[in-house]
């Protein structure tokens, strides 16, 4: 399994991710503003792996800072991570829960605090891979046998603290015996599928071919692809899901085939303050990203740009949605909400 972000006495130590497929290193982050600067610039992605960076990010800052003036000190490392990305929930849910430590730990010693914190941080790691396990238990009966599964982006190890999401899933299956294989979006313009997937599914054995994405539509024609499985950065509570910009086409050209399409994430990537995907916040990324490859111009200087890193599927367009706790299906306002009232299976 990927080792995609720990904690170490020296800092944050993340896998570089900008990097992949072609050198596999790993960064250092000794400050919380380097773990900030990491999350915006994509060193570290994946909804629930950002959450886990800002965690440790927090523990950090609080383990570098003073203790004249700490709480303005907090307010101020939460805020600057809080501002790295705007879409995926699991930043904000991290972020709350280690304001609530702080909180109920402010009276200690400073020493007990950042230990307090630090220790957070690292369960908050190790839950999310347990997490990532029982969503991929959950949705593993779900593969069709001998068929391939597509997936979009990389909601894997990489996207999480280890064994991902939609990735989880299929390794699930996989595990449990399942002949399947994967196709896999290039997912432009960062090419998370093309770079980060398809490496990751060669670490475990997994046959895994690349396609373009306008590929889609022709294979899901043809018969060959017996599911569609994504990943998530936020769901509203009516089950409207957003995740990596081009999802929605996959969504709507699943529908018009006849292949179930499902979405797996943690429970944290529920928000439920929100009605309907229209009031999920879309990031808007640098113009670069799109009219350059690896730094090298593909479209004429000075093309006008627009570069959403998300887009919003409608509900109508989800099969199921694959959480640790249990499949909801529509009505997606009832069964979210059962899911977050149950507790996980011990």
């Amino acid at each position: 399994m990927v080792d995609t972000i720990r904690w170490t006495a020296d800092g944050v130590v993340m896998i570089d991710q900008t990097r992949l497929p072609r050198e596999e290193c790993y960064v250092t982050c000794k400050t919380y503003e380097e773990v900030a600067e990491a999350i915006r610039s994509m060193v570290i992605r994946g909804a629930p792996a950002i959450g886990v960076a800002a965690a440790m990010g927090i523990a950090l800052g609080v383990v570098r800072a003073e203790a004249g003036g700490l709480d303005r000190r907090f307010a101020e490392i939460c805020e600057t991570l809080a501002r790295t990305r705007p879409t995926a929930v699991n930043l904000f849910w991290a972020i709350d829960r280690m304001k609530r430590v702080y909180a109920e730990c402010r009276c200690l010693q400073l020493a007990q605090l950042r230990e307090r914190l630090i220790a957070e941080a690292q369960q908050i790691r190790l839950e999310d891979i347990a997490i990532n396990q029982a969503i991929g238990r959950n949705g593993a009966p779900l593969i069709p046998e001998g068929k391939t599964v597509l997936t979009h982006c990389n909601a894997g190890a990489l996207a999480t603290a280890g064994y991902g999401t939609a990735l989880g899933v299929i390794r699930a299956a996989v595990s449990a015996g399942k002949k399947i294989d994967v196709f896999a979006d290039e997912t432009r313009p960062f090419l998370q599928g093309s770079r980060l997937t398809v490496w990751e599914l060669q670490q475990d054995d997994i046959p895994t071919t690349l396609i373009t994405d306008n590929m889609a539509g022709h294979f899901m024609k043809g018969g060959r692809i017996g599911c569609v499985v994504v990943g998530a950065d936020r769901i509203a509570a009516n089950g409207d899901v957003a995740n990596k910009v081009g999802t929605y086409s996959l969504a709507v050209l699943a529908k018009e085939n006849g292949i179930p399409f499902f979405v797996a994430a943690p429970i944290s990537t529920l928000d439920l303050t929100l009605r309907s995907g229209d009031e999920i916040p879309i990031e808007q990324r640098a113009a670069a990203e799109v009219t350059h490859v690896f730094s090298v111009p593909v479209a004429p200087e000075g093309t006008a740009v627009q570069n959403p890193a998300f887009d919003v599927t409608p509900n109508r367009y989800v099969t199921a949605i694959i959480t640790e706790r249990g499949v909801a299906r529509a009505p997606f306002e009832t069964s979210l909400r059962r899911l977050v009232g149950t507790q996980a299976a011990p």
